[in-house]
């Protein structure tokens, strides 16, 4: 229930915001049964201080009550009627979140995904705790309509590192980040131990984060972005310092 639930964190408890980024359900997710995309291994991208975030989650809300959402298995197998984010804590100062449809309430089956985004002034470790009403369907007397249930949960585990942006060109040494200009490939080398690096986002220029790796115990990584369309981008390795940014173009 918790991999389900993560992605609610974002799907916002307001509403959708004038400044959100606007996203669309992936449809390379609606076959899933369920589940959050990126998950807690990969996490959320890394952010920098006095810099616009932008990043979005895809999800999908199971139909039924499965074992691994209710250990207990008091509501295995029950239909699952709705999931509704009531709060969420832990987000910087100036993040706000919004999901693709007004009220962030989602049907058991439902394909949706949610955009977090904003600016802060203060760098830290962001840990993200996600308050849930889950509505399940239990029928109590057999032969009478199911009875609605509200289960109110919390779930924690997703985080968000917000650090001091700088260059990575003549800070970060002997750190590589080439071909530049690429045409779909770009190798980052030169990642040293002593950098406590935990990942590495591309992001456009409006800070809209378009790809995350993670490279702990990493010294090189090679990303495919062959996705990407023609023009600026930034790469932004989050390290012990801080976020280091170097700005690349795809041809």
């Amino acid at each position: 229930m918790k991999k389900l639930l993560l992605s609610m964190l974002f799907a916002g408890v307001t509403g959708a915001f004038a400044l959100a980024q606007s996203c669309t359900p992936g449809a390379n997710f609606v076959d899933s049964v369920y589940g959050v995309w990126p998950d807690t291994i990969q996490n959320l991208p890394s952010a920098a201080t006095n810099t616009a975030y932008s990043t979005d989650l895809n999800f999908k809300v199971p139909a039924t009550v499965t074992a691994g959402l209710d250990p207990s298995g008091q509501f295995v197998g029950s239909p699952i009627q709705s999931f509704t984010v009531t709060g969420v804590q832990g987000l910087p100062a100036g993040y706000n979140f919004a999901c693709n449809i007004g009220n962030c309430t989602y049907a058991g089956g439902a394909n949706g995904c949610a955009n977090i985004y904003g600016t802060t002034a203060t760098a830290g470790t962001y840990p993200a705790t996600i308050n849930v009403d889950a509505t399940v369907l239990v029928t109590i007397i057999p032969g009478l309509p199911p009875t609605p249930v509200t289960q109110s949960v919390s779930f924690s585990g997703y985080k968000i590192i917000v650090g001091n942006a700088g260059i990575i060109t003549g800070v970060v040494s002997p750190l590589s980040l080439y071909p530049n200009p690429t045409t779909g490939t770009l190798n980052v080398t030169g990642i040293s131990s002593e950098m406590n690096a935990e990942n590495i986002t591309i992001t456009n220029v409006n800070g809209q984060v378009l790809s995350a790796m993670n490279v702990e115990g990493k010294n090189a990584i090679t990303m495919n972005l062959d996705f990407l369309k023609e023009g600026i981008y930034f790469a932004n390795l989050s390290t012990v310092d801080g976020v280091k940014s170097v700005r690349f173009v795809k041809q």
